[in-house]
C-alpha cells in the first residue's frame, strides 16, 4: 500500500496542513525571522474582524465571563465530597472519544459552548492509556485495564501483561487470567450487565467477562484457524454463554448473531461446531431467559417475568445511529441504558453494568467524522438517562474512553459555523481546507491526487452526506487511534477520588473503593 506512493506522500501531507492567507500566499519567512511566522502561524481570515460579532447576548462584556467564573466557583463550593458506598456502579466507555471528539461533538448540540451531559458531572480527571508493549493501545488491552486493574499486550483481553498477542498456549493459563470487576460485583451478590452498540463479543464489551489472547477469536472457527482443532480455548461467543463470568450475566445486549450459531444452522453463522449458543441461553434449565432481537420486542416485553435478558440485534455490530429508522427495528443506546437499569435495579445488593458506545470509534477508523460526533451524541443521551433513573447519593457513575483517534478540530473557524465545513482560510494550494481532518486513513486516495501530486477540492466530495469522508493526511486501510490521554468523568459516592491524572488500570480500583468490591483497598475496610 505504501510502495505505490513514494514519497508522494510528504507533498499530500504538507499540502493538507498548511493554512495562509486567503487571499494568497504570504512571502516565504526567513528562518530566525519569529514575527513573520508568527503571521504564517495565524493567518487573516476573509471576514472583516469589524463584522464579526458575539455569538452569545453579553459575550462582548467582561461581566458576562466574570459570572460564568464566580458560578463555577459556587457549584464546586456547593459540591460536598459524596463519602457513602456505592450501591450500583455504571462504568460508561465511549470508545475512540478523545478530547477533541468531545470537544467537537458539542457542536452538534447548537455550539462549542454547549455541554455534552458527563461534561456536568462535578469530577474529572485523565488516564494514561498506553499497554505494556504499545505506546498507542487498542480497545482489547484497554479494555483489561479499566475493567481488570492491570495492563496488558495489545489485542490480548482478560489476561496479564506476560501473554503476548495471539498465543495459544499461554492464553489458556489460568494463572494468566485477570477478572474483572463485574466478576467481583457478581462475587457480591450484585446483578450484572453489559450494552453496547458494538459485537458484544468486541473487544470492549468482552472485557468484562472474557480471558482470550487475541480479540478477534469471537467464534470457534478463529480459533481452530490459529491454533488447530483441539487447542482447549474456548472462544469469546462461547465464554459469554457458558464462561465463569458470562454465564451469570443478567443482561446482555449488542450486535454480533453470527458468531454465535453454526453456519450449517443460520445463513450468516460463523461456528463450525455444530452449536447453537443463542438456543443454548434459552434452554437453560431451571432459568427463565429471554431473548429478543427487535427494538419493538425488547419495548413490549414485561422484563419482570424474566430472570436474564440477552439481545441480539445485528449478525454483525449495531448500525450507526443514522442509518436507522422506523423499518430497522433497533433500539438506541439510550433506550438499552434504560431498560437495563429498570431490570438490573430489582436486585437490593445493586448492581454494575457496562455500557458502551462502541460505534464513535469505528466511524473514526473509516474517517466517518459526521457519524463518530453523531454516535457523541447518543452516547451522551443515555448518560442523561442514566443520570435520570439513579440516585446520586448511592449510584457511582464513571465515563471514559479507552483511547483516542488521530482525528483533528482546526483550522480557526467562526463561532457557531459548521463542524463539518471548511475553515475560513484555505490551503497553500488555494483550495480549501476543512475544520476536521484526520492524520491518516482510507480517504487519503479520495483528497489527494497522487498522479498530480496535489490535493482535490475537498467540498467537491463532502456534500452533507452521513458516509462523508473527511481528509487524510496520509494511506492507510483504517485511520489508527491517538496516543494521548483521555477523560474521566465521575458522578455519586467517591467522585472525588477521580480526578488528577492517573494509569488506566487504576479506574476499577477507584470503583471497587467506592462500592466495595475486589481484593485491593474498599471504603468498607478503612478506618474513619
Amino acid at each position: 500500500m505504501w510502495s505505490c506512493r513514494g514519497s508522494k506522500i510528504a507533498v499530500g501531507i504538507a499540502a493538507l496542513l498548511i493554512l495562509i492567507p486567503y487571499s494568497g500566499a504570504l512571502p516565504k519567512c526567513d528562518r530566525n525571522d519569529e514575527d513573520c511566522r508568527d503571521r504564517l502561524m495565524h493567518p487573516e481570515t476573509p471576514e472583516p474582524r469589524e463584522t464579526i460579532k458575539p455569538v452569545l447576548e453579553g459575550e462582548e462584556s467582561n461581566e458576562y465571563w466574570i459570572n460564568i467564573g464566580k458560578d463555577f466557583i459556587a457549584k464546586k463550593l456547593a459540591t460536598p465530597f459524596n463519602e457513602k458506598k456505592a450501591k450500583n456502579v455504571i462504568m460508561f466507555l465511549g470508545d475512540g472519544m478523545g478530547l477533541t471528539t468531545v470537544a467537537a461533538a458539542r457542536n452538534l448540540l447548537g455550539g462549542e459552548e454547549k455541554q455534552l451531559s458527563f461534561n456536568d458531572f462535578p469530577y474529572t480527571g485523565l488516564s494514561k492509556t498506553y499497554s505494556v508493549d504499545k505506546i498507542v493501545s487498542d480497545s482489547a488491552c484497554t479494555a483489561t485495564a479499566y475493567l481488570c486493574g492491570v495492563k496488558a499486550q495489545e489485542g490480548t483481553i482478560g489476561l496479564n501483561g506476560d501473554v503476548e498477542y495471539g498465543s495459544c498456549e499461554k492464553g489458556k493459563d489460568r494463572n494468566t487470567w485477570v477478572y474483572s470487576i463485574g466478576k467481583w460485583a457478581q462475587d457480591a451478590g450484585k446483578s450484572t450487565g453489559v450494552v453496547t452498540t458494538t459485537r458484544i463479543t468486541h473487544a470492549s464489551p468482552s472485557g468484562v467477562y472474557a480471558h482470550i489472547a487475541h480479540r478477534d477469536w469471537e467464534n470457534d472457527e478463529e480459533i481452530t484457524e490459529a491454533c488447530g482443532s483441539d487447542s482447549g480455548l474456548e472462544d469469546i461467543a462461547y465464554q459469554l454463554i457458558n464462561g465463569e463470568v458470562g454465564s451469570k450475566l443478567d443482561f446482555v445486549m449488542g450486535g454480533g448473531k453470527k458468531h454465535f450459531i453454526d453456519s450449517q444452522l443460520y445463513e450468516n453463522g460463523k461456528r463450525g461446531d455444530g452449536l447453537d449458543l443463542i438456543q443454548q441461553f434459552k434452554d437453560q434449565e431451571g432459568s427463565r431467559n429471554l431473548y429478543v432481537e427487535t427494538r419493538d420486542e425488547l419495548m413490549s416485553a414485561n422484563l419482570a417475568n424474566f430472570d436474564r435478558v440477552f439481545g441480539l440485534y445485528q449478525d454483525d455490530h449495531m448500525l450507526y445511529h443514522l442509518e436507522t429508522n422506523e423499518s430497522t427495528n433497533q433500539p438506541t443506546l439510550e433506550e438499552m441504558t434504560r431498560k437495563a437499569i429498570e431490570f438490573l435495579s430489582r436486585n437490593d445488593e445493586g448492581y454494575f453494568i457496562f455500557i458502551e458506545g462502541g460505534r464513535i470509534d469505528l466511524a473514526h477508523h473509516q474517517n466517518y467524522a459526521r457519524m463518530a460526533l453523531d454516535e457523541t451524541v447518543e452516547f451522551s443521551k443515555a448518560i442523561t438517562a442514566a443520570k435520570e433513573m439513579t440516585n446520586e447519593e448511592d449510584t457511582l457513575i464513571v465515563v471514559t474512553a479507552d483511547h483516542s483517534h488521530a482525528f483533528s478540530y482546526n483550522g480557526y473557524p467562526y463561532r457557531h459555523s459548521d463542524i463539518f465545513g471548511t475553515a475560513p482560510a484555505n490551503g497553500n494550494d488555494g483550495k480549501p481546507s476543512m475544520s476536521v481532518s484526520y492524520a491518516s486513513g482510507p480517504s487519503y486516495e479520495r483528497f489527494f491526487n497522487v498522479e498530480k501530486a496535489e490535493r482535490e477540492d475537498p467540498t467537491s466530495f463532502i456534500t452533507g452526506d452521513r458516509y462523508d469522508r473527511f481528509p487524510a493526511a496520509w494511506p492507510l486501510e483504517d485511520e489508527t487511534h491517538g496516543g494521548e490521554d483521555v477523560g474521566v468523568y465521575a458522578s455519586g459516592p467517591w467522585a472525588h477520588l477521580f480526578t488528577g491524572v492517573y494509569e488506566q488500570n487504576t479506574i476499577p480500583h477507584l470503583m471497587g473503593y467506592a462500592s466495595c468490591l475486589g481484593s485491593g483497598l474498599q471504603m468498607c475496610n478503612q478506618k474513619k
